[in-house]
């Protein structure tokens, strides 16, 4: 018989789903002093399910990853105990800084999609200004852990 925790794991696929139906995580990067850095962002993913952020290239995050590129990211929904869902991905990042490429990424994430959207040949320069001063932050889990309460039906 399964144990409770494979009960409400998720599949990949699952994982995947789920993260594409969700517009926001939390990204914990490793603070200069040694405590944790959590704050909340707009996502997206790439084809190859690796999760994409933008943020001002002098940011604390972005300080925190160039330091140390580990970090964890949680996803969560429900508000009831039969209906939470989660998400936590340790993972790796790679600040992406190349203009063209964090053009092409931004077009992935949901929050930039209306800027994204005017990403083109005839940008603006207000555009073009900050997108000089960004980053796309690609961060690639090395272990999964999530959890689906309605697998349980209702049973706790």
């Amino acid at each position: 018989m399964p144990s409770r925790r494979e009960l409400v794991e998720m599949t990949a696929a699952g994982v995947r789903a789920y993260l594409e139906g969700q517009r926001r995580m939390v990204l914990i990067t490793n603070g200069p002093h040694g405590m944790p850095h959590p704050v909340p962002m707009n996502y997206g993913l790439d084809e190859d399910g690796r999760v994409l952020l933008t943020s001002f290239a002098r940011s604390q995050k972005v300080r925190n990853l160039e330091r140390d590129p580990r970090a964890s990211l949680l996803v969560e929904s429900g508000d009831r105990y039969a209906d939470l869902k989660a998400v936590i991905l340790y993972a790796d990042a790679e600040i992406v800084r190349d203009p063209d490429e964090i053009v092409k990424l931004m077009g992935l994430i949901k929050a930039a999609e209306p800027l994204a959207g005017s990403l083109d040949a005839a940008m603006s320069q207000q555009v073009r200004t900050s997108i000089a001063k960004r980053v796309v932050l690609r961060f690639t889990p090395f272990r999964v852990v999530s959890w689906d309460h309605t697998k349980l039906d209702g049973k706790y």
